[in-house]
């Protein structure tokens, strides 16, 4: 869904994504790819696009995805749905999200309880500096390692 917000990292995060470094060298988790989806505007949108994210992971038997947003407020109903749709299907979901000081969604539901805020400014806003609107390597290895843990509770 996204990398930070108004994409303030430089091209170098990009070819250099922690997320995808920690995922694909980790050697207990299977990185099968990335899924990108839109932040459509309408609502019946919106549920389709999570939906179908989640019918592709479920066909790929995904065991586990993490997901990250750049957005907040009306794209937190893109990601909660895409959430709750990986969650319903058996899949274990945690992400890595912009929140800030806003802290929380504007929607909830039970698949939400492994997001971690990407935020790095102390006054919880988006800011204009390079590193404080995105995740990094240690926001990553959390990310990771709350995946791991819900997989092997789900295994149980």
């Amino acid at each position: 869904m996204g990398i930070g917000p108004s994409t303030k990292e430089t091209s170098l995060h990009h070819f250099r994504d922690p997320l995808i470094d920690i995922v694909s060298s980790d050697e207990d988790l299977d990185f099968q790819g990335i899924i990108v989806v839109g932040t459509p505007d309408d609502n019946t949108e919106k549920i389709r696009v999570g939906t179908r994210a989640a019918e592709w992971a479920k066909a790929m038997r995904a065991d586990g995805c993490i997901m990250s947003s750049d957005g907040w407020g009306n794209s937190d109903v893109d990601f909660a749905n895409t959430c709750e749709q990986m969650g319903t299907r058996g899949i274990a979901v945690t992400g890595l999200k912009f929140s800030g000081k806003n802290g929380s969604f504007v929607v909830t539901n039970d698949y939400l309880d492994g997001i971690i805020d990407m935020n790095k400014n102390a006054e919880g806003i988006e800011s204009n500096m390079v590193g404080e609107n995105n995740y990094n390597e240690m926001d990553c290895r959390k990310v990771t390692a709350m995946l791991k843990l819900k997989m092997r509770q789900q295994n149980k």
